[in-house]
């Protein structure tokens, strides 16, 4: 059972929705070759807010995550756009089906 996941907050900037949601449709294809992100989920919910939820295996695969390209690409164009910094939230997987 994964016992380890992130889930991170965005909220576009108005007109960069479209933007946005390419660039994480981009993101699952680059969490496919992480051998240690077991899902990689991205949502969205309303008025250009986004949400990312990944779960891992161990600690090891989230760091390995955390400091991968996905969120290089990120924190790179956070500012270009997103309306504000990108929450992120370290959280415990405790119950699965």
């Amino acid at each position: 059972m994964v016992k380890f996941a992130l889930y991170g907050m965005l909220k576009a900037k108005k007109g960069k929705e479209a933007e946005v949601e390419a660039f994480l449709k981009q993101g699952a294809e680059l969490a496919r070759k992480e051998p240690g992100t077991v899902t990689w989920y991205a949502i969205k919910e309303d008025d250009g807010a986004y949400g990312i939820f990944d779960t891992f295996n161990d600690e090891a695969g989230r760091e390995a995550h955390l400091n991968g390209e996905i969120a290089k690409a990120l924190m790179a164009k956070a500012g270009e756009l997103l309306s504000e910094p990108p929450k992120i939230h370290k959280i415990q997987v405790i119950a699965v089906k």
